[in-house]
């Protein structure tokens, strides 16, 4: 999901007024020239369905923003939402988004494959700061550590999930595994390759390993905290992969520095007051957010270990 917003308080100086309006200047140059009106600050959100509700969620985060980025009075707040991170990426090049928020995946390919945004903050969402993926198996089956898993079938949940694809197959590969796409026909596997194949969904993923279809499967831990007690006693961690953040927040590569600082200064501290965590609830039951543990390079360098490696197999 994407978002944008950052400003200073009323009495922000001449120099920064200036900054500010020649920023929103710019996303109003298609307009009248005569009087520039209607100015905006955008978040970006990535979604195919349920666009109307999910702008309704964000809305008064957006809102919130835009009144304390700037005192113009004549500011809103925008929700954008985008198809895909492609998409999203274009609408950022065109500076019709800001700032955006999304999982690790999605964020990559919109910072560093696109080049159009840079990470800024640590997105708390429904409470979590982290997840890790969980590789799992079917309890008092054949399969008892990594190793059985060489000639098997390992199902994921979708191509495009950070924790139910990218982050369990850097991990085995990282240990020394192989992998071969049980979709389609390969030449060249090894018999001692980890077949994997796509289930499309966290539930299909734990079904197929109960039913045996597939000898294990990869979910994040969040996914197995909401497993009831039934399916979560029918299956065996076999491990756990390093941790990465929930959530991720990026701004615009091109975003005035100014209101950069001033955006981070608003996101950070929006969790202190009663107003602000109601808010932050109502979208998409974020709690907080905080800067990045190992900071922006330290971070970018793991996600592209991790997005990259698994595409060679």
């Amino acid at each position: 999901m994407i978002m944008r917003i950052h400003a200073r308080q009323l009495s922000v100086l001449p120099a920064i007024a200036a900054l500010v309006c020649g920023f929103f200047a710019a996303n109003a140059a298609e307009q009248a020239p005569q009087r520039v009106k209607g100015q905006t600050v955008s978040l970006g959100i990535v979604s195919e369905i349920n666009q109307t509700l999910i702008a309704d969620h964000f809305s008064d985060f957006v809102r919130y923003v835009a009144r304390k980025l700037t005192s113009a009075s004549d500011i809103e707040g925008k929700v954008v939402i985008a198809p895909t991170p492609f998409q999203l990426a274009r609408l950022m090049e065109q500076k019709k988004v800001d700032f955006y928020m999304e999982s690790p995946y999605p964020t990559y390919l919109v910072n560093d494959v696109h080049g159009v945004a840079k990470l800024m903050l640590r997105r708390w969402k429904g409470g979590m700061a982290e997840y890790r993926s969980l590789i799992f198996t079917k309890k008092n089956g054949a399969i008892n550590r990594l190793e059985d898993l060489r000639g098997k079938v390992l199902v994921f949940e979708d191509p495009e999930s950070t924790s139910g694809h990218f982050l369990p197959k850097h991990f085995l590969t990282r240990k020394g595994f192989k992998f071969t796409d049980k979709s389609r026909f390969d030449p060249y596997a090894s018999p001692t390759d980890i077949g994997y194949l796509f289930a499309n969904s966290q539930e299909k993923v734990v079904d197929w390993v109960l039913t045996k279809k597939a000898a294990a499967g990869a979910f994040s831990d969040d996914d197995y905290a909401r497993l009831d007690e039934k399916k979560r006693s029918d299956i065996t961690i076999l491990a756990e992969t390093e941790r990465l953040p929930r959530h991720l927040l990026s701004v615009r590569k091109d975003f005035a520095p100014a209101l950069a600082d001033r955006l981070e200064k608003i996101l950070l501290s929006m969790h202190e007051n009663d107003q602000g965590r109601k808010i932050l609830k109502k979208a998409d039951d974020t709690t907080k957010f905080d800067l990045l543990p190992e900071g922006d390079a330290g971070l970018r360098r793991r996600l592209s270990e991790i997005f990259q490696s698994p595409r060679k197999n």
